[in-house]
């Protein structure tokens, strides 16, 4: 049975190679076998196989030992571990300390003070109830933030509520282990930055950019003391949005009113705060401040062209300066159009609904120029005033001393206004 199916495979491969033969013209039309054109065919077919490129299967040890070390895929990638290792070490770990009391509890009877007659005694001896005092005070860690230093004589900058806790100390960390402590130079009266000194000189700095030429979708890096407890840690993201307007809470509940900020992904923990946010030239264009609870990547930071206006005024004045026009306001909305019967759905209506304090201050640039209540501020030097665009971005990104130019509505007419801008009273400041 085998041999008779060999025999048959056999004669099935011998008609198949005459077939192929008599295809490729080895095989006249008489039946005859051309030798000399099979030989031929043969040798090419030898010939082709030789010239093919053969396949050598690598062994795992031969793959690894030809895997070079590894470099960067991409300049990009290059460059962004090179401005971390230049940025790192002007940023610092701020760590706020201060004395807290210690409390005891101890037990008092209350029918000790009626002197009760012995037999009575028995039924209220053990009753007693917990009390607490003070037993003296200790040092003890309330929070941590970050900075990042500005000059090399050891200015730093950071946000206010990392540092405006009452009667606390700052200590300073610095990238090299060492530490120093920080002491307030300046707190800014809305904004939320500030500057601490310390002692030290020949420190490393980093350069401020300009947040005026940021641009959606530019990359971004955020380093800082993520949750006071990781120093330094890197993050890399872009710019998801700009003159963004927040209101925002810190821990002790102090609540602030932030307009004009950055978006941005690169992830900011707690302890981020007054951390920077660097371009790609390693230059400053933000200062981290706040995140939004129980979202991923979105953060906020200050333009760090309004920490530049702040070093000015204490180098220049030795004091702070705001930007103050001095009217109380409503941005027009579609619901604030119908609401009032106004006729544009962008501006800024001046408008009080409490007589205590009226729509125009009283002494103010604004009052001197003639504004009135009811008003609309379409445009401040050419500029729409929007739900993105508001007035106080508008005043607050100019100087005290500033000229204005303000396209007014008033009862149908529309009226163009020159103003200088005033500073900020005190008793009008946070």
């Amino acid at each position: 049975m085998r041999l008779t199916k060999n025999l048959f495979l056999g004669i099935i491969i011998c008609i198949s190679l005459l077939a192929f033969l008599i295809s490729l013209n080895f095989v006249t039309a008489q039946g005859n076998l051309n030798l000399q054109n099979f030989i031929q065919a043969l040798k090419n077919i030898i010939l082709e196989r030789q010239q093919t490129p053969k396949i050598k299967l690598e062994t795992p040890e031969t793959i690894f030992q030809q895997v070079p070390e590894y470099k960067p895929v991409a300049d990009y990638e290059k460059l962004i571990t090179d401005i971390v290792e230049k940025t790192s070490p002007a940023v610092v770990s701020i760590v706020i300390s201060k004395d807290v009391p210690i409390f005891e509890r101890y037990y008092i009877n209350p029918f000790e003070e009626f002197n009760l007659p012995p037999e009575f005694r028995q039924f209220f001896f053990e009753f007693e109830i917990p009390q607490y005092r003070q037993k003296g005070t200790e040092k003890r860690r309330i929070g941590a933030g970050t900075g990042f230093i500005i000059s090399p004589d050891g200015l730093i900058a950071t946000n206010k509520h990392v540092i405006n806790e009452k009667d606390a100390e700052y200590t300073v960390y610095l990238n090299d282990g060492r530490k120093f402590k920080g002491k307030v130079v300046a707190m800014h009266p809305v904004d939320d930055l500030a500057i601490i000194k310390i002692n030290a000189n020949n420190l490393p700095y980093l350069r401020l950019g300009d947040s005026n030429k940021l641009k959606l979708g530019q990359t971004v890096i955020a380093i800082g003391n993520a949750l006071g407890e990781f120093q330094n840690t890197v993050s890399v993201g872009v710019v998801s949005g700009l003159r963004r307007n927040i209101t925002a809470t810190d821990n002790q509940g102090y609540v602030q009113r932030l307009e004009g900020l950055i978006q941005t992904d690169a992830a900011i923990n707690p302890g981020n705060s007054g951390g920077p946010l660097i371009n790609l030239k390693g230059e400053v264009i933000g200062i981290n401040t706040a995140i939004v609870s129980g979202a991923q990547n979105i953060g906020f930071a200050i333009p760090v062209n309004r920490l530049k206006n702040m070093i000015l005024d204490l180098t220049t004045k030795g004091k702070i300066e705001v930007p103050f026009l001095g009217v109380r306001y409503l941005l027009v909305t579609e619901e604030i159009m119908k609401k009032f019967n106004l006729p544009y759905d962008y501006g800024a209506y001046i408008y009080s609904d409490n007589p205590k304090k009226p729509a125009v201050i009283p002494g103010s640039p604004a009052e001197r120029a003639g504004l009135k209540e009811g008003d609309i501020i379409l445009e401040v030097d050419g500029k729409k005033i929007t739900l993105q665009n508001t007035l106080a971005q508008e005043i607050t990104s100019r100087r005290v001393g500033d000229k204005v130019t303000l396209k007014i509505w008033r009862q149908g007419t529309i009226l163009t206004i020159v103003i200088q801008l005033g500073s900020l009273p005190k008793d009008l400041q946070d």
